[in-house]
């Protein structure tokens, strides 16, 4: 395995251990209560993170060499936004423990088609099809994937707000104030308005 790949993945699993930590920390009430700014709750968030693998696998699939099978992430017309608010309200009343248990499994499928990328595939540059408040980009595929890997903190400060007895928890602050993290969370609010 190419070195930037193993980088990524260690990237991924720490990120979603930490998501995982503080998905099964959360009480019933705090998974009902509505994240301001949006239309999703605190469980909604969880039942997106653990779900967005699912969109990824065909088109990292396909940038891996396998054959492109459509309706992906990457593929021309996929509407991840679509696809963000049908897989969140399938799983609306899920626990935490079904829904993180279908995100490992997803999880592996991914990671498993992400070991096999190299540094060809990682320099090639690929198009992130954007979604209703961010543009289309252009970029390497290794430098997506870095930022991709910080996807599971970005939305646990968007849990945050609507549950502000949680953010002075050490754990959480010491994540999130990392720098990598911090500028990840900052670019993503500032997109999103």
């Amino acid at each position: 395995m190419v070195p930037r790949v193993q980088a990524t993945l260690e990237n991924l699993a720490d990120e979603r251990r930490r998501l995982e930590r503080f998905a099964r920390s959360l009480t019933a009430h705090e998974l009902a209560r509505p994240v301001p700014g949006t239309v999703w709750t605190v469980g909604d968030f969880i039942a997106h993170v653990a779900t967005l693998d699912a969109a990824y696998i065909g088109w990292f699939a396909a940038l891996a060499g396998d054959p492109d099978r459509g309706d992906h992430r990457g593929s021309p017309g996929f509407d991840v936004d679509r696809f963000n608010e049908l897989a969140v309200s399938e799983r609306r009343g899920r626990s935490v423990d079904r829904l993180l248990d279908e995100g490992a499994t997803l999880r592996g499928r991914l990671v498993a088609i992400i070991a096999r990328f190299t540094e060809d595939n990682l320099d090639a540059v690929i198009r992130f099809g954007g979604d209703r408040k961010r543009p289309p980009v252009d970029a390497p595929l290794g430098q997506f994937l870095m930022g991709w890997t910080r996807h599971d903190a970005i939305h646990v400060a968007d849990m945050l707000k609507a549950l502000p007895e949680r953010r002075s928890d050490p754990e959480l602050v010491a994540w999130l104030a990392r720098p990598d993290v911090a500028t990840s969370i900052s670019s993503y609010q500032k997109a999103m308005g």
